[in-house]
């Protein structure tokens, strides 16, 4: 087992990371910033190291800072939680060029998964089912972009091939909106992501957003862990996750399952990862790889038992899968809140000082939080504090222990979107189950 790590991170994440990492008997060094000298996880680690001030730019996404704290503290491995540098391929490399391990998969496959166009390329030819589109990026010939978009059939979706977090992306309904969409979509791709590569796919009316777990050792073994649905979305960012997902059967996720983890095999993928899909009409289409580990795997965790951190360190230390697909049963229903500081009613980030603070508790219920009465929420990250996770036996069970769960949950002196939460657990079409990815903003009166 690994004997010291970084954690590169910081809020619940890193805590999440530091309590496995005490299970495991790993040493711990907490990075931060100046800003973050009294989160819960740098008073818990063995050691802390600060990095920089408060803005991420020269603090946790500086590179050389953090490799620093690897070597003045004689760690031998770097976890980089999600966000930040979990998918800069940038920094895997030279994490492992300065001889300490990346606990996530190789450069090259973080490389060819963050190009979407690369990554739906690998796909197909791993027999994974994509989106119908343009097979590639789009050029400046306006005839054959068209030609690809009848052939396609509007609505288009113009996408950045280096985009995320619903930038860099247009929806088009017509031809004569299409060479000025591009134009657009590849200029904004330029500006946020330095790639103006772009390409067309089918817009998808009404779908839902079903993602799938997957774990890979890296030397033949590989596993998936059920699927998750993540619908309840606003402006393409998730608000409630839950597992499984309602209405997709045992042959289901047997056929979408099998296809990723051959997908795994196919590109020789390493560690924890989730093969995003959107699912309409019976059918799902491939649209991302997150190569990192995501802010809802909690909920696939309370239903297969799995502790998915630590798998992530184990095969981080070269051991092999301990498990096989026929160890893994999905047992019950889990939900997750994702719980913000911020106005519930107009999202904006509500930072400053927890005044008064109490977690809710009860069977099934879990809370992963860094917050504390008297912890101050900085201005300078995502917003974020803390995620509530329900298990029940069934669905019905685990939405009503999240109701009771939101109504137990005190966090006074900044405003928190738990009111939003406390109205979606009480709706009746989230309820039935198998909204789609349109149905909270439409719900919110946003679109």
């Amino acid at each position: 087992m690994l004997d010291k790590l970084v954690i590169a991170n910081r809020g619940e994440i890193a805590l999440r990371i530091l309590r496995a990492c005490k299970e495991l008997g790993i040493k711990t060094v907490a990075v931060h910033s100046t800003a973050d000298r009294d989160l819960k996880h740098v008073l818990l680690a063995d050691e802390s190291v600060c990095i920089g001030p408060a803005r991420s730019i020269d603090s946790y996404l500086n590179i050389p800072r953090i490799i620093s704290a690897a070597e003045i503290t004689g760690a031998v491995a770097i976890h980089p939680g999600y966000g930040f540098l979990s998918e800069n391929a940038d920094f895997a490399e030279q994490v492992e060029r300065s001889g300490f391990i990346f606990v996530g998969p190789k450069a090259e496959t973080i490389r060819l998964m963050g190009d979407k166009v690369s990554a739906i390329s690998a796909m197909k030819k791993a027999g994974v089912p994509c989106v119908p589109g343009s097979d590639g990026p789009l050029d400046d010939d306006e005839a054959k972009n068209k030609s690809f978009a009848k052939r396609i059939g509007y609505p288009v979706i113009i996408k950045a091939s280096g985009g995320g977090g619903g930038r860099g992306m247009r929806v088009v309904r017509s031809e004569n909106e299409l060479t000025e969409a591009i134009a657009m979509t590849r200029a904004e791709a330029k500006s946020c992501f330095n790639n103006d590569m772009v390409y067309m796919e089918k817009y998808l009316e009404n779908p839902r957003h079903i993602e799938v777990q997957i774990l890979a050792d890296g030397q033949g073994g590989a596993i998936h862990l059920g699927e998750r649905d993540c619908s309840m979305q606003r402006r393409h960012q998730k608000v409630v996750e839950e597992a499984p997902a309602p209405g997709i059967t045992e042959e289901m996720r047997k056929y979408i399952g099998e296809r990723c983890t051959r997908a795994c095999l196919e590109i020789n993928y390493r560690g924890a990862g989730t093969f995003e899909f959107l699912y309409e009409n019976g059918e799902f289409y491939f649209i991302e790889m997150n190569t990192r580990i995501q802010v809802e795997h909690p909920v696939t965790e309370m239903i297969t038992g799995i502790d998915l951190i630590k798998e992530q360190l184990r095969i981080a230390a070269g051991q092999p899968l301990s498990f096989s697909q026929k160890d893994i049963q999905i047992r019950g229903h889990a939900v997750e809140c994702r719980i913000n500081a911020e106005d519930p009613v107009r999202f904006l980030p509500c930072p400053g000082t927890i005044t008064r603070f109490h977690s809710p508790g009860g069977m099934g219920i879990r809370w992963e939080s860094h917050i504390y009465t008297g912890y101050t929420v900085p201005p300078y990250y995502d917003s974020m504090i803390g995620k509530l996770i329900a298990y029940g036996e069934n669905r019905d069970v685990a939405i009503s222990r999240m109701r009771n769960a939101l109504s137990e949950l005190i966090i006074d002196g900044i405003k928190t979107n738990i009111p939003l939460h406390q109205e979606i657990m009480t709706d009746e079409n989230f309820k039935k189950g198998g909204a789609n990815i349109h149905y909270l903003e439409k719900k919110l009166g946003l679109q």
